[in-house]
Parts: C-alpha cells; sequence; structure tokens
C-alpha cells in the first residue's frame, strides 16, 4: 500500500498539520528544523503534480465549507432583520423600517473595516485577478474571513450586492494560503488560488462545470491538463460538501417544463439584442455610480448619502432587497405578483399587468444603481448575483411584454433563466459559465440552445462597446490584467523599470575629450550619456567612435564633447510612462542593443537592453504557461 502516491501524499499532509498544532506548545526552532526535513522528504518522494491533486481536495472541502457558512449565516441573518420589523415586512403595504436597515448594515461593515480589520480587504475578484498577475498568486491570510464578515453584515441588512464575489475571493484566499503553507511553487500557488474560486462558485450553486468555467474565463486560467483535473476536482469537492450539509437545495430551484422550438428563435435574438442593452447598461452605470461616489473621501457622507438613497430605493421597489434572489425565483415559479407587489406601496396595482411590466423595465434600470451606490457608500458584495438578477428581469420582461402585447407565447420563466445566462455573459465575458450554470441548476439540458444561442448573440452585441468584463476593466486599463494571450500579457505585465541598467558613467555636455578618457578608466561599459547641468539626456558617447582619439593627448584639452556625442531621435529613447508594447515596437524599429531611458521631463535613467528585456519575457513565459 505504501507504494501507492496517494498514501504517501495523505501521511505527509497529516504529519504536517500535526506539526503545525505542535508549533503552538513546542520550541519555535525545533519546529523550523523539522519542517524543513518534512519538506525536503517530500520533494524527494511526491511529486508536485500529485501533491496538488490532493491539496485541490483540500481547496474544494474548505472552500464549499466557506460557502455554506456564507450563504446560511446571511439568510439566518436577514431573516431575523426582516423579522424586526413584524410580520407586515414581506405581506405589502410599505414598511418604514427597510428605510433604515441598509444604514445600518453599511455602517457596521464599515466599522469592521475600519476599526476591527483596519485596513482594505480587496476588491473581490479584481484583487483575485491582481493577485494572479503581478502577486503570483498570493493573498493575505486575512482575505479567507474579512469577505466572509463584510458581506454577511452588508447583505443581511439589505445591501443591494451579491455574495459570490466575496465567496469566491474567500475561496481564492484559502487555495493561495493553503499553496504557500504546504510550500508549492509559484505556478502551484496560481492554480490552488484557482481551485478555490472554482469550489467556492460549485459550493454556492452545487454546479461543478459552472465553477471550473468560472475560473478559466473570469480569472482567465487556461484549461489544460496541468489545471483541469485539480479544478474539477475541487468543484466536485465543494459540491459534495454543500450536498451533503444542505440537501438538494440550490440558489433557484426550477424543472424547464416547456421544450425549444424552432419559433421561439427570433423572440430569442431579440433577447439577446435586449441583454446585451442591460449588461452594457449595467457596466457603465456601475462605474459611473462608484466614480461618483469616489470624488469624496468622507465616509460619513458617502455612508449617509448612500444609506438613505439605497432606503428610499428599496422602500419603493422591495426586490432591490440584499442579492434579490427571493424576488427571482417568485418569478420564476410563476408569482409575479408577489415577487414584484409584496410590502410595496404600488400593490394597489397588483392586476394591472402594464404596471407590473413598468416596475419591470424599472428594476433592471435601479438595480445596477442600487449596487453600485451599496458598494460605493461602504458597503462589500459582489456584482455575480446583480448581474443574474438583472438577466431574470430582462429575460421575464421581454417575455411578458410579448405576451401582453399578442403575441405568440413565450414561456416567461425560460425566458428569465436564459436571460439570467445571457446578461451574465455580457458584464462578465463568460458565455460557457453562463450556460452551464443555467443547465446545472435546472437539472437538464433542455435550455441548450436557447441559452447558447441568446449567450451568442449577447456577446457578439457587447463586445464593440466592453472589451473586459466588469472585474477586469479597471486593472487593463491600469496594465495589470493578465489575459489568455500570455504573449501580449508578458509585455503588458512585466516590470521594466526593473530591467533598466544605470551602471553606465555620465558625461557633461560642456566636458572635453580628457573627461571621456577617465569616464572609460573607471567604467566597464562602452556607452556614455551626455547630459546637461540638470541632468538632461542630450546625447551619447560610444567608446569604438573615439577609440582612435584617446591616444592623441594633444587634443585632450582641445576636442569638446559636444563635438563628439551621437544624436539620438525618438525611436532610440524610452519614456518612463512608455507602456511595454511600446517599448518593444521601439526595440523592432531601432537597429540598437540598448535603448536610452530617460523620464517624461527628459532627465537621464539609464538603459534597456536588448537581450535583457527578451531574457525576462522569456522567463515571464515560462512561469506563467502550463503544459
Amino acid at each position: 500500500m505504501t507504494e501507492f502516491p496517494i498514501f504517501k501524499i495523505i501521511v505527509f499532509c497529516w504529519m504536517t498539520y500535526f506539526l503545525y498544532l505542535c508549533k503552538l506548545f513546542f520550541d519555535m526552532t525545533s519546529y523550523k528544523e523539522i519542517y524543513k526535513k518534512l519538506f525536503t522528504w517530500r520533494l524527494h518522494h511526491i511529486s508536485e503534480q500529485n501533491y496538488l491533486l490532493l491539496l485541490s481536495v483540500i481547496v474544494g472541502v474548505l472552500s464549499g465549507l466557506a460557502a455554506v457558512v456564507l450563504k446560511t449565516v446571511v439568510h439566518l441573518s436577514g431573516r431575523y432583520v426582516m423579522s424586526v420589523g413584524g410580520a407586515h415586512f414581506a405581506t405589502g403595504g410599505g414598511n418604514m423600517l427597510i428605510l433604515f436597515a441598509p444604514l445600518i448594515g453599511i455602517l457596521l461593515t464599515i466599522v469592521f473595516v475600519k476599526y476591527i480589520i483596519k485596513g482594505h480587504i480587496g476588491h473581490g475578484i479584481p484583487a483575485v485577478l491582481l493577485a494572479i498577475s503581478r502577486k503570483k498568486g498570493a493573498l493575505p491570510p486575512r482575505n479567507m474571513y474579512t469577505s466572509l464578515v463584510a458581506s454577511t453584515l452588508t447583505v443581511a441588512f439589505g445591501g443591494s450586492v451579491g455574495l459570490e464575489a466575496p465567496i469566491a475571493s474567500t475561496g481564492s484566499a484559502i487555495g493561495s494560503n493553503v499553496g504557500r503553507f504546504f510550500h508549492v511553487s509559484s505556478k502551484g500557488v496560481k492554480l490552488l488560488l484557482g481551485c478555490g474560486a472554482a469550489g467556492a462558485i460549485a459550493g454556492i450553486f452545487k454546479a461543478p462545470l459552472a465553477g471550473v468555467l468560472f475560473t478559466v474565463e473570469v480569472l482567465m486560467f487556461d484549461m489544460t491538463m496541468t489545471t483541469a483535473v485539480p479544478l474539477l476536482i475541487s468543484a466536485l469537492s465543494a459540491s459534495t460538501v454543500a450536498y451533503f450539509l444542505m440537501g438538494q437545495q440550490v440558489q433557484f430551484v426550477f424543472h424547464v417544463a416547456e421544450d425549444f422550438t424552432l419559433s421561439q428563435i427570433p423572440f430569442l435574438v431579440v433577447l439577446g439584442i435586449f441583454c446585451a442593452f442591460s449588461s452594457v447598461y449595467f457596466l457603465r452605470c456601475t462605474d459611473k455610480v462608484e466614480s461618483w461616489f469616489g470624488q469624496t473621501q468622507n465616509w460619513v457622507l458617502k455612508w449617509l448619502v448612500g444609506g438613505v438613497a439605497l432606503g428610499i430605493m428599496i422602500f419603493l421597489f422591495p426586490p432591490l432587497y440584499g442579492e434579490g434572489y427571493w424576488a427571482l425565483t417568485e418569478l420564476l415559479n410563476g408569482s409575479n405578483d408577489d415577487a414584484l407587489f409584496a410590502s410595496s406601496i404600488f400593490n394597489v396595482f397588483r392586476d394591472n399587468g402594464w404596471v407590473a411590466l413598468s416596475i419591470l423595465l424599472v428594476l433592471i434600470l435601479l438595480k445596477p444603481v442600487a449596487t453600485a451606490t451599496t458598494i460605493g457608500s461602504g458597503g462589500v458584495g459582489g456584482t455575480f448575483g446583480p448581474s443574474l438578477v438583472v438577466g431574470g428581469l430582462s429575460g421575464y420582461f421581454i417575455a411578458a411584454l410579448g405576451n401582453q402585447i399578442g403575441l405568440p407565447t413565450q414561456s416567461t420563466a425560460n425566458f428569465a433563466l436564459v436571460g439570467m445566462a445571457a446578461v451574465m455573459t455580457g458584464v462578465m465575458h463568460a458565455p460557457f459559465m453562463g450556460v452551464f450554470l443555467i443547465a446545472e441548476i435546472t437539472g437538464g439540458y433542455a435550455l441548450m440552445v436557447p441559452l447558447l444561442i441568446t449567450a451568442t448573440v449577447t456577446y457578439i452585441c457587447v463586445q464593440p462597446f466592453e472589451k473586459h468584463s466588469i472585474y477586469a476593466r479597471k486593472l487593463a486599463v491600469k496594465g495589470d490584467l493578465m489575459t489568455h494571450n500570455k504573449d501580449a500579457s508578458a509585455w503588458q505585465l512585466m516590470d521594466l523599470k526593473k530591467l533598466i541598467e544605470t551602471n553606465f558613467a555620465t558625461l557633461s555636455y560642456n566636458g572635453i575629450l580628457r573627461d571621456i578618457v577617465e569616464a572609460i578608466k573607471n567604467s566597464k561599459r562602452n556607452l556614455f550619456p551626455v547630459l546637461d547641468d540638470e541632468g538632461r539626456f542630450l546625447g551619447l558617447i560610444v567608446m569604438d567612435d573615439i577609440r582612435h582619439l584617446i591616444f592623441e593627448t594633444e587634443l585632450y584639452d582641445t576636442t569638446t564633447i559636444s563635438d563628439l556625442m551621437m544624436t539620438f531621435d525618438d525611436k532610440d529613447i524610452v519614456h518612463l510612462s512608455d507602456s511595454p508594447s511600446e517599448v518593444v515596437k521601439k526595440f523592432q524599429l531601432s537597429n540598437r542593443y540598448n535603448l536610452i531611458v530617460v523620464d517624461d521631463t527628459g532627465h537621464y535613467e539609464g538603459f534597456l537592453s536588448r537581450a535583457n528585456t527578451f531574457s525576462a519575457y522569456r522567463r515571464f513565459i515560462s512561469e506563467t504557461s502550463e503544459e
């Protein structure tokens, strides 16, 4: 039995865990020595690939537990908060306490972040993408719990955000820290980070394929044999944990009753176009509102304005409360009156179809505003859930509108489900995740063709307006985004400033040949940048060009540097503000092996070597590529 790698891995992990507990009671020096010997043994007896397979199970189980705990705590906390107002909270007529619940929740979140955590807890998925691109997959240990607590406080009191991004962020942090604790390579840490994200999404929806595709499409992992198996193992482990603890219950319980027919294709195309508009609006609106809140540093003002505005929106339109899944579930089950009019001041118009359509449209327009207001005012949460809700409302609206004006009757539930996948495609640029998520939560593939048609139409329509997903757009602008195009990412993400060589002797523009000779004596380089009195680059002395003058001692005091230096045009000069792609283009246009680097005011910084730059590029490709 001991010949099987899995046995060795299990024994090793148990020994490591036991050692970790022992360090709490024994001398730290002895602990470090044993710890080092244990991992040395692992390097010789367990391959990295087998090691990662078992760690992916551990990460999946922990991520699944995190997902179950968060959803359960938020559900129970939300029910308690709602019960404070009495039974009439959800039965109609409006409730004044709804005005203050978001204000309280956001304040508790701000207090937790500012005075308990005393720092930033990151921005969910963008922080994970940044860790993958710039930090070798490293996420702080506190990220394993901070998002859970903060998002619970926000959503339980009505914050109109989702829990999926905080859970995915938590799962990613679990994977990152498990990988670093067990001393896997930087590639392994990134892989386990992805396993944590896949497990978290799979645990929420009990949809392992959707979890894997979330990691591939949203976190931009390459799907190879090296990554596919650990991701799938982690997602399956998380789903199993969720099934074990929560049974068959999932986020949406719905079984497709009406089959797809060819006559639906024109309506699905229309739905795809409408969902594209919803997606672009969602992206632009959330960005605008968050930017508006970001213009002030006064957190009290942001909290008051955001909390009050959110409370008013929820008071007028209760489906904006919290994640909004409860209203979407009611719509899917045909209870549109309860979904749109429960606890609403518009309850008197319950039987008016046009009022219901108007409320649906208002909800589609207000959900992104409410989400961005929650986040901008200090709340913590994600946009995954809100995009699902907007998609469901969009699909239901198109079907209900067609039915209302007398077009061939369409299934509002089916269109709502298809709309969820379509808007997720437009907002997250993740068509396959959206399609398979809906397919998995509906228990089959009866809607596969409508899902593919609508998601494709939406994706095609959104692409000309939004090149990046809601998570990646800001990182892309800063040049901090790693994409599936590893070649482009390499040039974009390499820190060229670290490659600048500064061991060149400089010369003054006002100097003479004697100064050049002295510089040659003290320098190992054959290039000598010429600067003015303020340090701005003016030209270059190349030793090969003046070699014949070195022994002409009579010229030392009569030949000036200004007469000998070479001048350069812009293609040979790199500015610190130049993007990596611009630097590469200058290397291609120039025949020189070294390019001069200056700052934006023309002051000399050093040289970039063609050899060092392309060597760094090859190292980056080697570190980020998989088999």
